[in-house]
């Protein structure tokens, strides 16, 4: 071996430090399992008694043969014990192996917290997915301090939540599930005496213990507001205080070191909901719903400020004898309705009180019940502007008096909270589909106009009609035409919103977005719509974004061409100039996979955004993506930071919204730790795709080239099976859960768009999560080993080396990889055949299934070909030992499922057959964290 090639001996120091660091971390990991499954175990032998919990283990231990071999012997044996067990006894095995699964994410989310402090108190340099690291690497790059300030003033980084079902827990599990993982947390972080250790252990036990007595699947279907409810809870365990938290540790970054600019940092980190707005195929959502959602979200923010503000004023005991304090200090002292003796001397208490007078009488106005009464009378708050303004009255005084650390606390926090939430807490988006907008506009316009047939008329009349109409200022409805129930349901959702806007501040709903959005017209529609409820007038302002959703392989195509025509029309431009000139655009990842497959659904985003980017240019608007992805791969899912930072040049240019959705949600949320490290993930991965990514567009044009040919491959055999093998449909139906997923109350929206078996028609959420649980993992993949083996067949010359070299230089296609890596890895053909026999039609089952098994042995091939892997998930060892820490408890609920399946598709009229099927559904999903 060369010199040059030779690993330094600091290298070998450095590498042998890593491994031994992973080993003690795998070795706690397990531990944590270990005592987690052994209290289980425990749990099921005293609730169940020994032979139930015999029989886990030996299920357990001939699914590791099965699994680790593909062992035959093993399969016969596992399908025998299945077989010979009662209904009854099924349905504990399944319960003992499900929550397994819930306790070892469980462990595996606390070992996670441990490494990020190991990182943390270690001093060393930082890592990728920092605000630390991201910082310091632009700074190395010149980018003044100054500079950065000036980034964030215009950057906006904003999650939003969704109510996408592919949560199957409960929120009494969750809850349940949490008091375990602070249970293991104090463990870790307190020394504790023997005495303290047993208790320790009896509080694991009982909480183990009821987790067994809790009901893991819900009984009754979720409302919306139940929906809302449950969103709202994560506000409680992470965002109220981890949101205001990062914007101070960044601010302090920033006015760290010579040169820096002392000064308030703008807020830039903006939550958003879909959950109560979201109206596409979810009837549910009315305009009462949608009332009902603001209500609770500003009610949640209102009671949390005058929590804060009670606790605030007992620390602000500042006596005025020996505190000086600002003349404004003194004034809103003198203006509060607080006339208690034991307060006279105290003037930031009687400043507080003054305050939380206001505020609960604000309250009062925004219809939100308080628990604790003001000390007296005073006039709401028009605005959260005006609450902001009292607080910072009393920050200045405490700054300018010498009190700056008194300062930094938690008025420092609930000023910055206030910032970030306003009254109204979350942006609620409101969201329909372009049909629906379509009918509603041609209803009005055809009333309105006698012989007017708007539905006859193609795309360049509608888009006439429509901007004329817009510059009308008499409106279109009429109290005397009795419009359908689906027009006046649009009507007063928009409406609605109006309403909003003057009760919670225009913050409240900011944007309207159009689910397919095909052309100019459907983006008119919507202007129309809105300036009916007033939100846009006949003179070009708006006070809510318009937003197209472009889902499909053909709309993704098209997405350029589209905006490129609407920011050239002046009466829509004059609508965008009125927002600041920005204007956004979501791309839907989860439906241009169901229809073209994951490799061109990625090529097509990419593609789009390139496009996008370049017509923004030219008419000097600003770009803010939408990026709507799930939690699976197949649904445009993955780590956040590799895919952000994957983005084409100028895709992010300082503003990014992301959707977070399902079981998404709750793992990266429940704990405000890992929650606040999952904002800063967004927050630098924002800062380093906008200043130091290349401006340019795109990479070398041959990588382009290369990436199309690969798609169009990959296009053409992911729909010659799904959408153009004769059966398919039927092959889908039966070898998966999804007629049994429907049965789940896990959401308020229906699996279907329509009451068919066609593809077509299924949402691309259950599409997905059916292929997650049967293991195949199908949209996440299939296309790929085909479309590799025919590129290299075509380009001879080129060749493996330049998949290579693709990889290794072009971090889209290395994240496409990577996410396809961990997708492969969750996946087994050998369970996926054990579906496959529930398909009555041999012929059917073998034809489609041997596609499937040579397509998933052809892309584990090329993706460990061109990664240069021995195997999956070799540069990933922590989510390998995940998997491998796992599956001996996750695979055997699949076995049990099928075998349910078989018993529930046979008619066997015992309840309990669908729910050992549901408790299966919610423990595979478990285990595999983000199927959907």
């Amino acid at each position: 071996m060369s010199p040059q090639v030779m690993p330094s001996e600091t290298e070998l120091k450095s590498s042998r430090a890593e491994e031994a660091s992973a080993l003690e971390e795998d070795r706690r990991l397990r531990n944590d399992i270990r005592l987690l499954g052994r209290i289980l175990g425990d749990t099921v032998r005293d609730q169940e008694g020994a032979d139930v919990f015999d029989l886990v283990e030996r299920i357990r231990q001939t699914s590791i043969r099965f699994h680790r071999d593909n062992d035959k012997p093993a399969r016969r044996e596992l399908e025998l014990i299945l077989d010979g067990m009662s209904i009854s006894q099924t349905v504990r095995i399944v319960r003992a192996f499900s929550y397994f699964s819930h306790l070892a994410n469980v462990a595996e989310d606390q070992n996670n917290i441990r490494q990020m402090r190991m990182r943390s108190k270690a001093g060393g340099a930082p890592i990728p997915g920092t605000l630390a690291l991201a910082l310091s690497h632009a700074r190395a790059a010149g980018t003044s301090a100054v500079d950065l300030r000036k980034f964030f003033a215009t950057a906006q980084v904003s999650p939003v939540l969704t109510a996408h079902p592919t949560e199957v827990r409960r929120k009494s599990t969750i809850d349940r599930e949490m008091e375990i993982a602070a249970l293991l947390d104090r463990r870790e972080r307190v020394q504790l005496t023997p005495e303290e250790l047993a208790a320790s252990d009896e509080q694991l036990r009982r909480a183990v213990l009821t987790l067994w007595q809790t009901n893991i699947l819900r009984r009754t279907k979720l409302t919306v507001l139940d929906e809302v409810a449950n969103g709202l809870s994560f506000y409680d365990y992470t965002f109220l205080h981890e949101v205001p938290r990062l914007h101070c540790a960044l601010e302090d970054r920033l006015n760290e070191g010579e040169g820096a600019a002392q000064g308030e940092l703008a807020s830039f980190l903006r939550m958003g909901s879909w959950i109560g707005g979201d109206r596409d195929g979810n009837p549910f959502v009315t305009a009462e719903v949608m009332r009902n959602t603001l209500k609770m979200q500003s009610s949640r923010v209102l009671r949390f400020y005058l929590d804060e503000l009670h606790v605030l004023g007992s620390e602000l005991s500042l006596a005025a004898h020996l505190a000086d304090v600002s003349k404004d200090l003194r004034m809103l002292a003198e203006r509060s309705p607080d006339t208690s003796p034991h307060r006279k001397g105290e003037p930031y208490r009687l400043a507080v009180s003054g305050i939380y007078a206001r505020l609960a009488a604000t309250a009062a106005r925004l219809d939100v019940e308080t628990t604790r009464a003001p000390v007296g009378e005073a006039a709401p708050y028009a605005h959260a502007s005006e609450f902001k303004a009292d607080l910072d009255v009393i920050y200045r005084s405490l700054i300018s008096n010498n009190s700056r650390v008194i300062a930094r606390g938690r008025l420092r926090h609930l000023r910055r909270a206030v910032d970030c939430f306003g009254f109204h807490l979350a942006r609620l988006d409101i969201r329909q589909n372009s049909a629906v907008h379509e009918r509603t506009v041609a209803e009005l316009i055809d009333a309105a106009t006698p012989g007017m047939s708007y539905m006859a008329l193609n795309e360049e009349a509608r888009i006439s009609l429509l901007a004329s109409e817009l510059r009308n200022s008499r409106p279109l409805t009429s109290s005397f035409v009795k419009y359908s129930e689906e027009t006046v349901g649009e009507l007063a959702v928009f409406h609605a919103a109006a309403e909003a806007h003057a009760k919670f501040g225009a913050e409240a709903i900011p944007q309207c977005i159009i689910s397919m959005c095909k052309g100019v017209s459907d983006m008119l529609e919507v202007a129309l719509l809105l300036k009916e409820a007033g939100l846009v007038d006949p003179s070009g302002r708006s006070a809510i974004n318009i937003v197209p959703l472009f889902e499909t392989i053909e709309d993704l195509q098209a997405s350029s061409r589209i905006m490129d025509r609407l920011l050239s029309m002046h009466d829509y431009r004059k609508l965008v100039d009125s927002r600041g000139s920005v204007q956004e655009v979501m791309l839907g990842y989860s439906d241009s996979n169901k229809d073209g497959g994951f490799v061109t659904s990625g090529w097509e985003l990419y593609k789009a955004e390139i496009g996008l980017v370049s017509v923004f240019e030219h008419h000097h608007v600003r770009l803010r993506l939408f990026h709507g992805r799930g939690g699976s791969v197949g649904r445009g899912g993955g780590p956040s930071y590799d895919a952000i930072v994957a983005q084409p040049g100028g895709a992010v240019n300082g503003q990014i919204r992301i959707t977070e959705q399902g079981e998404i949600i709750s793992s990266k949320y429940s704990n405000s730790e890992v929650g606040l490290n999952n904002l800063e993930v967004l927050a630098a991965a924002t800062l380093e795709a906008s200043l130091l990514q290349p401006k340019h567009s795109a990479p070398n044009p041959e990588y382009l080239n290369a990436m199309g040919e690969l798609s169009a491959l990959a296009f053409k055999a992911y729909r010659g099976l799904v959408y153009e093998t004769e059966g398919f449909a039927d092959y889908f139906w039966a070898s998966t859960v999804i007629n049994e997923i429907a049965s789940l109350n896990i959401g308020s929206r229906p699996a279907s768009r329509k009451k068919t078996k066609e593809i077509e028609d299924l949402r691309a959420i259950p599409w997905v999560f059916s292929w997650a649980q049967c293991r195949l993992m199908l949209p996440g993949w299939y296309g790929f080993g085909s479309a590799v083996e025919a590129w290299i067949k075509e380009h001879p010359d080129k060749g493996m080396p330049f998949l290579r070299e693709l990889y290794r230089e072009w971090p889209f296609f290395r994240t496409l990889l990577s996410n396809m890596d961990m997708v492969l890895a969750k996946s087994s053909i050998a369970i996926a055949s054990r579906y496959a026999e529930l398909v009555p039609d041999v012929a059917l089952r073998e034809g489609i299934f041997g596609r499937i098994r040579r397509e998933w042995q052809s892309s584990i091939h090329m993706l460990l070909d061109i990664t240069g892997q021995q195997r999956l998930l070799q540069g990933n060892p922590l989510l390998e030992r995940s998997i491998r820490n796992r599956f001996p408890y996750l695979d055997p609920l699949n076995h049990v499922q099928v075998e349910l399946l078989k018993e529930h598709r046979a008619q066997n009229p015992d309840e309990q057959v669908l729910r050992g099927i549901q408790i299966t559904i919610n423990g595979i999903s478990a285990g595999l964290r983000n199927s959907g």
